[in-house]
């Protein structure tokens, strides 16, 4: 089974951008985005996923993700998913030895930026970077699965 455990935060300034080293184009459409799980297919570059996620609140979840053809998840991406899309555009940056993936959204979530890092248990320390903001991993609308329902340029 997999397991994920990411803390996610917002970001104060953009003086994380002098230390990317990968910089990554993101499509991602949400079949299903319940109580329990949600179902999402992800265009990352060349390559797709199908991921299936559990929906629980906090830095530990259930994931499991599946390659699957390019061709067919842009079909899916265009006929199946709910709309909004998710467009964003990953950043890979490095801090203290740890990778964070800062993620900046566009389109109908533009103005949102969020830094995830993954870690090996709930209790592992690490060192929080200058331009790392209020910690948001405890509410649900930073998920993406419910940025595709409530976009962030409709909150108020």
């Amino acid at each position: 089974m997999g397991i994920e455990i990411e803390r996610k935060f917002l970001v104060t300034n953009d003086n994380w951008r002098e230390a990317v080293s990968v910089a990554l184009p993101i499509k991602q459409g949400y079949l299903v985005g319940g109580k329990e799980a949600s179902v999402r297919v992800r265009l990352q570059g060349d390559k797709a996923n199908l991921n299936i996620k559990s929906a629980t609140l906090g830095v530990r979840r259930q994931e499991f993700e599946y390659a699957i053809p390019l061709e067919e998840a842009e079909i899916i991406l265009t006929t199946l998913c709910q709309r909004p899309i998710i467009e964003k555009t990953r950043y890979l940056v490095s801090y203290a030895n740890k990778q964070w993936e800062i993620d900046v959204f566009e389109g109908e979530n533009a103005g949102l930026i969020v830094a995830e890092i993954e870690l090996h248990d709930e209790a592992e320390q690490f060192d929080h970077p200058p331009w790392l903001g209020e910690e948001v991993s405890d509410d649900p609308r930073y998920y993406n699965s419910c940025l595709s329902q409530h976009p962030y340029k409709d909150w108020a």
